[in-house]
């Protein structure tokens, strides 16, 4: 068995998968994330860290519960979500709260940067649009903000490189997760000079950059003993989780896509060559060399849900939920017809990614009637949410070609009404695979390759039944309902572009 770790928004998760794919155990560790002011969005890099640590804990202690003592992973792949900064100095120890994907602190330097020459040089070379998340103008916040913290850093990482660091006393960083820093030169596979000189850092003070199947061995005897693996188990670097999520589910071929939706969400589609579209919507991240992962994220997802739920179902507060808690607005949304009766949602509560790349954007409820109870207000946050997703698909369309079919993976394609909205808005099939941890096991993937495992497909016809068999569930979409949902989403499209000014 091998065990995929994959470091999260939300939490962490360790996953042990048989070498079909099957889960033979999983365990996550929750963590906040802070907002100590308006647009600071961050975590506790030693909170993330301990989670990683007891998560593989967990897992191996009940793997050698059901299998025995003598329980060992082939390996350990490690996925992890983009875009996090913490400043550490030559110790090792955090400087900084990790800076997540949703920190807004750089918007002023981000729209500056977008609009000159060197923004758009940037953006050929790194793939990664102008904006607030990356790494690049986190960095230059810092060095303009907190000279202090800036002139302390002896690197500049990410939680998976504090992780490694930890573990093996090397600061290495995979190509796929430093395709998303807007720092690296995805052409290039090295440092980009144009972004080390605008961040005034040398590539001494970033990590290694290394191939996602690098592999190190013999790790701290201490941490080796807290995650209760052998001194001896091989960890793999991995690569990003939206990357490797492609990766997990078969999104590799073209007209094929993944939509993950967790905390945040994203629609990706693989290609052979990046993407340079002159209006700079899409990211091309890098999963191998001469494989890129196109496509955009949005910033509200699940913490749209979570955040209704919180504000407006205050008696379920004490309900026993499962993870992903999404079993609490099914029931009202499925009370309220497609469309939510002329009720739309702008989801912007935390700005936006793609495609619009604004971090300014806020959230609106537009149409409000005196027929429209709590359960419209549910129903319009879910579809506005799959709004935003649907917009990155026809810039990906346009860009990458057409797309025939969908895999979803994330907290919220375990809600089966969330997964139909999907089909129905964007009139394509979706599939649910039985396992919706589609970066750990993404990272599993990769792990094995890594070890020269090859699981090699012997007969065509019987793989096309196995793959079947593990479908959970294929939705078709509702051509009715689509004709209902384009409506709104026309209209959607153009309260964005009338409201963009205000925000």
């Amino acid at each position: 068995m091998i065990i995929g770790l994959d470091i999260g928004t939300s939490s962490a998760k360790a996953v042990a998968f048989e070498l079909n794919g099957n889960v033979l155990s999983q365990h996550s560790i929750p963590y906040p994330i802070l907002n100590p002011f308006e647009g600071f969005y961050e975590q506790d890099p030693e909170t993330m860290y301990y989670a990683c640590i007891e998560s593989v804990a967990n897992v191996m202690i009940d793997l050698k519960q059901s299998l025995g003592e003598t329980a060992k992973p082939l390996c350990i792949s490690v996925s992890s979500a983009m875009h996090g900064l913490i400043a550490v100095d030559k110790t090792g120890t955090p400087l900084t709260n990790c800076m997540i994907w949703a920190d807004r602190r750089s918007e002023d330097i981000a729209i500056q940067l977008q609009a000159s020459e060197a923004g758009r040089t940037l953006y050929r070379q790194t793939g990664t649009p102008i904006h607030p998340m990356s790494l690049l103008c986190k960095i230059m916040w810092m060095k303009s903000n907190d000279q202090e913290t800036f002139s302390q850093s002896y690197k500049f990482i990410g939680i998976k490189e504090l992780v490694f660091y930890r573990l093996f006393g090397v600061y290495v960083v995979d190509h796929s997760v430093a395709s998303a820093t807007g720092l690296f030169d995805i052409h290039r596979l090295k440092w980009s000079d144009l972004a080390l000189s605008l961040a005034d850092v040398s590539e001494e003070q970033l990590s290694l950059p290394t191939p996602v199947d690098y592999v190190l061995n013999a790790p701290s005897r201490d941490i080796a003993a807290l995650m209760r693996i052998p001194e001896d188990t091989p960890f793999v670097i991995g690569g990003s989780d939206g990357c490797l999520a492609n990766l997990g589910v078969g999104a590799i071929k073209p007209g094929v896509a993944s939509v993950t939706v967790g905390t945040s969400g994203a629609i990706r589609v693989a290609s052979s060559r990046p993407n340079n579209e002159h209006r700079q919507r899409l990211f091309t991240y890098l999963l191998r060399p001469k494989e890129y992962i196109i496509g955009g994220a949005v910033n509200n997802g699940g913490v749209l849900r979570n955040w209704f739920r919180d504000n407006f179902l205050q008696e379920y507060g004490e309900a026993e939920v499962d993870e992903d808690a999404s079993a609490l607005v099914n029931d009202i949304v499925a009370s309220v017809v497609p469309g939510s009766e002329g009720l739309i949602f702008l989801p912007y509560l935390t700005g936006e990614r793609a495609p619009h790349w604004n971090a300014n954007a806020k959230g609106v409820y537009f149409g409000i009637q005196l027929h429209h109870n709590r359960a419209h207000f549910a129903r319009a946050m879910m579809e506005g949410m799959l709004f935003a997703i649907y917009s990155v698909g026809i810039a990906l369309e346009e860009n990458t070609g057409p797309i025939h079919t969908i895999f979803a993976s994330g907290g919220l394609a375990r809600s089966p009404i969330w997964v139909q909205m999907l089909a129905d808005i964007f009139n394509k099939p979706v599939l649910i695979k039985n396992t919706v941890e589609s970066s750990a096991w993404g990272a599993a993937l990769i792990g094995l390759e890594a070890l020269g495992i090859n699981l090699v497909e012997p007969n065509r016809e019987d793989a096309i039944a196995e793959r079947e068999e593990n479908m959970e569930h294929v939705y078709k979409p509702n051509t009715e309902n689509h004709a209902v949902y384009i409506q709104n989403f026309q209209k959607f499209e153009r309260l964005y572009q009338k409201l963009e000014g205000e925000f």
